[in-house]
């Protein structure tokens, strides 16, 4: 599916059309329609994924995942990756941590960068 056809899909699904969403972005009236034969900047393929809450991925065809990834889902994957990547050879007392150990620093430190997480 090209992009022209997805802009297309996703507007009958709001049950517009592609001059009122062009109008609503601020092109022109035919801006969207020339999507057929010419790629649009990179700003203004940005707009019209915003507008209908998709990725600029989904439009180009490089997935089919409508989803865009939230700034909290790329923080908890951080996050995840980087407690998980620093919890082997951890050791209290001299002694390896064992599973259930790790699990509880796990939630704490989770806790902790969860209430803090705005002031770095």
């Amino acid at each position: 599916m090209t992009l022209f056809e997805r802009v297309k899909e996703l507007s009958k699904k709001r049950d517009t059309n592609l001059k009122s969403v062009a109008i609503e972005l601020g092109f022109g009236e035919s801006y969207l329609y020339k999507w057929k034969n010419q790629t649009p900047s990179a700003e203004n393929l940005q707009k019209v994924a915003d507008y209908f809450h998709v990725s600029t991925d989904y439009l180009l065809g490089r997935t089919d995942n409508m989803n865009v990834a939230s700034n909290d889902d790329q923080y908890n994957h951080d996050l995840k990756e980087f407690i998980e990547s620093n919890m082997d050879g951890m050791a209290y007392g001299g002694e390896d941590l064992t599973d259930d150990d790790k699990q509880k620093l796990k939630m704490a430190l989770k806790l902790v960068f969860d209430k803090y997480n705005d002031k770095f």
